[in-house]
């Protein structure tokens, strides 16, 4: 059992940065906006999971630190150089997860910018013409000094919160629902699908590997396909990270400008 004091830290790390260094953004869709995205990329999130977006005809977001390349990890075989490669033929996008997988509060914020600088280069040295777009925090809520270095360098930062965007979101700090978190109960995915839709939010899923048995940070293929299948009949527009931005975006356009731009 977690002691008062070890409660009372882990409070502090998730929500001190909240309020700080807010970067807003209005989410006011027309209809649910869903992104899947995976942490650390294990190699099962694309060949299971991809696998299964493909079949219905979408894409993920795969947040990759390049320092684990080819390593074993919790959630199974880290991808490798061609895991990548295969990634972006198939048009998911690749996201930065920083390169020595940085524990978000752990780690100084002039570190955790190091370690986002050196996964930059990573990628284009092995994938010219590359840019990571967006990031995930690793292991935590950020620090709020991080949080503010981080949101200098991409167009979203995405944490966790297991609630989706609405109203005013904070494109430093997006909120994310971890499927693995739902321990199998389709019927929560589902009203909290129902529940974004009826708001015009963002729901950003979140998960790691996808496979048979999945670790604890993970998820099983047929709830993975379940979650994708509801989410598609719901009428959600289904997106990559940085391509929903770019919906939301467009949506707040005045009428004149939207008009000017179509």
């Amino acid at each position: 059992m977690q002691s008062v004091f070890t409660r009372a830290r882990k409070y502090v790390e998730r929500n001190l940065a909240h309020g700080l260094y807010r970067r807003p953004i209005a989410i006011k869709s027309d209809r649910a906006i869903v992104s899947f995205t995976f942490d650390d990329f294990p190699r099962s999130a694309l060949d299971t999971g991809g696998a299964l977006l493909r079949s219905y005809g979408l894409a993920g977001t795969y947040y990759v630190a390049l320092g684990l390349l080819d390593g074993t990890s919790p959630s199974g075989v880290i991808c490798s150089r061609a895991d990548i490669a295969k990634l972006l033929d198939e048009g998911h996008e690749i996201g930065c997860h920083t390169y020595d997988h940085c524990h978000s509060w752990n780690t100084s914020p002039y570190a955790f910018e190091a370690s986002i600088n050196r996964n930059r280069q990573e990628l284009q040295k092995n994938f010219p013409g590359q840019e990571f777009h967006t990031l995930s925090y690793p292991i935590s809520e950020p620090r709020p000094e991080t949080k503010r270095r981080a949101g200098s360098h991409f167009l979203a930062c995405r944490a966790g919160g297991q609630v989706f965007n609405r109203g005013k979101a904070d494109l430093n700090q997006l909120s994310a629902y971890f499927l693995e978190r739902a321990n199998g109960d389709l019927g929560a995915v589902k009203a909290l699908i129902r529940a974004c839709h009826k708001e015009g939010g963002w729901l950003i899923f979140a998960t790691h590997d996808v496979a048979e048995s999945p670790s604890q940070f993970g998820c099983s293929p047929s709830f993975f396909e379940d979650v994708v299948s509801f989410a598609v009949k719901s009428g959600a527009h289904v997106l990559p990270v940085a391509r929903a931005l770019n919906l939301i975006q467009e949506q707040n356009l005045p009428a004149s400008e939207a008009s000017a731009n179509a």
